[in-house]
């Protein structure tokens, strides 16, 4: 296997436009202005809006800025840069007292781009349209009222199981630090493309008999999923956070999309390292 898969390093970058987004934390806000401010002194143009001429994304606040970020513009084909004035800062590069580094690489300083793929749910509706979301770290299922919810789980054309509990959360490697880890799934290197169902409060008795540990899936399977009962075709969709209601939904197929997120990622940059400091010191 290559070292770096999914990460193409040392690139030069020589960003003439990039949009600052910040959450409304007065950290974050006073970051991003001096940010700004920094970058225009520069002569480095930064729209008030974000528009199809911005070549950096940089995002000031948490992981959850991060990810409103993202979900606001779409998803766009740019690198996306990273300040930390939040908690974790699991997805961030840099720390706020950092701006010097951004300005560098702005300048044409090296850094690589980590690509990570989406996680995509399409939903089949009785009636209606198809409804597709698209997310980072997870899409999680669950019934739309708080009671167990009856699922089949097939994979690619595999029929698996019959799930019986309070829900399934499908993650990219992306996701597999976040509320898949909080469940016990395990933690995915990002230079592998796959997969991870994980059980939210599965039942396991004589009359619900269902997995209980996460399953790892190759990137070119899909994953269908099936309401048992009516009354389960009332679901609610969370994807990266971000809840949707739906109901007289059919079926759900979940899969990785083709369409990446670039962020940034600098020198000495190492994955398990981050893991570690994250979730061990």
């Amino acid at each position: 296997m290559e070292q770096e898969r999914n990460t193409q390093k040392d690139k030069q970058m020589n960003a003439r436009c990039v949009y600052v987004y910040t959450n409304e934390e007065e950290l974050s806000r006073s970051v991003g202005d001096s940010l700004r401010q920094l970058l225009a002194e520069r002569g480095i143009r930064v729209p008030a809006c974000f528009d199809d001429t911005v070549e950096l994304l940089v995002c000031v606040g948490g992981d959850g800025t991060l990810l409103r970020g993202l979900h606001a513009f779409d998803f766009p084909d740019i690198p996306v840069a990273g300040i930390n004035t939040g908690h974790l800062g699991f997805f961030q590069e840099l720390q706020h007292d950092e701006l010097h580094r951004l300005l560098d690489m702005c300048d044409g300083g090296s850094h690589s781009i980590q690509r990570h793929r989406l996680v995509r749910v399409t939903l089949l509706r009785n009636g209606g349209e198809p409804v597709c979301h698209k997310g980072l770290n997870d899409i999680v299922i669950k019934g739309s009222v708080s009671r167990i919810t009856h699922l089949n789980l097939s994979i690619g054309d595999s029929f698996v199981e019959k799930f019986s509990g309070d829900g399934l959360v499908i993650a990219s490697p992306a996701g597999s630090t976040a509320y898949n880890y909080s469940l016990g799934g395990s933690i995915v290197d990002p230079r592998l493309n796959l997969l991870q169902v994980t059980p939210i409060a599965p039942m396991n008795t004589t009359a619900f008999r269902c997995f209980t540990s996460s399953i790892v899936l190759p990137p070119d399977l899909e994953i269908n999923i099936v309401p048992e009962f009516p009354h389960d075709r009332d679901v609610l969709v969370i994807v990266d956070g971000v809840e949707y209601t739906y109901q007289g939904v059919s079926k759900m197929i979940v899969d990785l999309s083709f369409q990446e997120v670039q962020l940034v990622r600098f020198q000495h940059y190492d994955f398990w390292n981050k893991v570690k400091s994250k979730f061990l010191q």
